[in-house]
């Protein structure tokens, strides 16, 4: 079993309280790990750790900063089987996809290290005075985050935050800490002043309300549900903190009569099921051309009913368990919502058999037709392998269809036309529009939601930009 702890000031310690809670692994239910379980108090010391080293750090060269996080990056891929190791017992992901999750992780590391030195400011010359613009670091950044991609999703708060000059307290998400905390101690031991990461564990409505609620913190960096963000973001208001909020999403997928179905059956099954449907930008809506819908329908269902289901440590896994019992009740109600409505079951609909399934959270990829906006799988975000298909005439029907929702983080379109992937991606009313492409992340572009899935962005140079304040120096002639 793994011990865990919390980093404060850059010493590994306890919770204050002696609490703890045990980590479970999803597929099997064996026992992984007891964390600690912080409350409001070890949250604020950890914020004063960071208020006590952020002098020192914002003023360190970004070359200096740079090489830290270079230092950084390669410590988390030498660590990489071991916190990926974690992360599939503690979440259910196969290992194999924990592995890239990590090595990405060390990616964006890299990839700000190098974007911080590139943090100019701009020199303005008027008739009697020159004006300078200067980027400096907010102050102490709070990162919460959730379990569905713990790691990568906190690698993309603390790279470009270090590199700006900000110091840290992150909360990895209460049911899947394990390999968020291994990371971030790897980003320690890199040899950051102490204080400049500190990772405090414990349930969101202590840890994560001081986090958001103490005056410390000048920026506050949220991904995970729509509900819980509009709570920071009004919590945040009362001391004008800056917030990024990457909520909840709910990506329509358009296929046009022109696609290649292959390509697009292929693509779609693979964001639709990948994680069990535990991603943010998932494909949870699928809407097809008339034309098309019953060959695509069947190229879709073959690619799904290949995916092996098993537990994530296991060889040639292509989907784990989900990663907790309360995401598969709520998959369960949405598939029991939709066929009560007249939808028909075309694949799944329930959990795989077998005594290898008895103990964990497994549940069949579904693929459901005959659906409506009516339904709750075609408004609320599942967060399960669930694909619900419906058919459209023209590609305006299409994309009111796909704007049709309070969410609006990422919007798929397979088409061979130029003019019609154009004409779409105008129209789409979402933060990233993927083209015969199912992912809309690139580390050099920026990532982010409009409508209910947030505001602000991270990756690119957008995501170093959250994280420095703007100042005007003018000098008189």
């Amino acid at each position: 079993m793994f011990n865990a702890s919390m980093l404060i000031n850059g010493s590994q310690v306890p919770a204050l309280s002696g609490r703890t809670t045990e980590i479970r692994n999803p597929a099997n239910q064996e026992l992984v790990a007891e964390v600690p379980s912080g409350g409001r108090k070890d949250a604020e010391m950890a914020l004063e750790a960071a208020k006590k080293a952020f002098p020192e750090w914002s003023l360190a060269t970004s070359a200096l900063r740079a090489d830290l996080l270079h230092e950084a990056a390669r410590l988390v891929r030498q660590r990489c089987e071991q916190i990926a190791r974690l992360l599939t017992q503690e979440m259910g992901k196969p290992l194999k996809y924990s592995r890239l999750e990590v090595l990405s992780s060390a990616d964006v590391l890299d990839y700000y290290a190098e974007e911080g030195k590139r943090n100019f400011g701009q020199w303005i010359s008027s008739p009697r005075s020159r004006s300078i613009v200067l980027r400096q670091p907010v102050g102490v950044a709070a990162l919460i985050t959730p379990w569905n991609y713990p790691v990568d999703l906190l690698a993309w708060k603390v790279g470009p935050a270090l590199a700006a000059g900000c110091t840290v307290v992150a909360k990895p998400p209460s049911i899947a800490p394990l390999a968020a905390t291994e990371f971030m101690k790897a980003v320690n031991d890199a040899g950051l002043p102490g204080g400049v990461v500190n990772v405090v564990l414990g349930p969101g409505s202590e840890v994560g309300a001081e986090l958001v609620e103490n005056p410390i913190s000048k920026k506050v960096a949220f991904t995970g549900e729509t509900e819980t963000g509009r709570w920071i973001m009004e919590h945040s208001a009362r001391h004008l903190k800056r917030v990024s909020l990457e909520l909840g999403g709910h990506s329509p997928f358009i296929v046009c009569e022109d696609a290649d179905l292959d390509k697009a059956a292929a693509a779609g099954a693979i964001r639709a099921f990948s994680n069990m449907g535990q991603i943010c930008i998932s494909v949870n809506r699928i809407y097809v051309a008339q034309e098309i819908a019953g060959e695509f329908i069947e190229k879709f269902i073959e690619r799904a009913g290949r995916l092996k289901i098993g537990n994530g440590l296991e060889q040639d896994v292509d989907l784990g368990p989900m990663a907790s019992g309360s995401q598969r009740d709520k998959t369960r109600e949405h598939v029991a919502d939709a066929l009560q409505k007249g939808a028909r079951l075309l694949l799944g609909g329930r959990e795989p058999d077998g005594a290898e399934y008895s103990k964990g959270y497994f549940y069949q990829p579904t693929v459901l037709s005959g659906v409506d906006h009516g339904m709750k799988v075609m408004r609320e975000e599942t967060f399960g392998p669930v694909a619900p298909i419906t058919t459209f005439e023209t590609v305006d029907q299409a994309i009111g269809l796909a704007n049709d929702s309070q969410y609006g983080l990422a919007s798929y379109v397979y088409t061979e036309s130029l003019e019609s992937a154009i004409y779409a991606a105008e129209r789409l009313e979402s933060g990233g529009v993927g083209i015969n492409i199912n992912n809309v992340v690139d580390i050099q572009a920026p990532f982010g939601g409009w409508k209910q899935s947030g505001f602000g962005r991270e990756l690119g140079r957008q995501g170093l930009d959250s994280y420095l304040e703007l100042k005007h120096i003018r000098i008189g002639l």
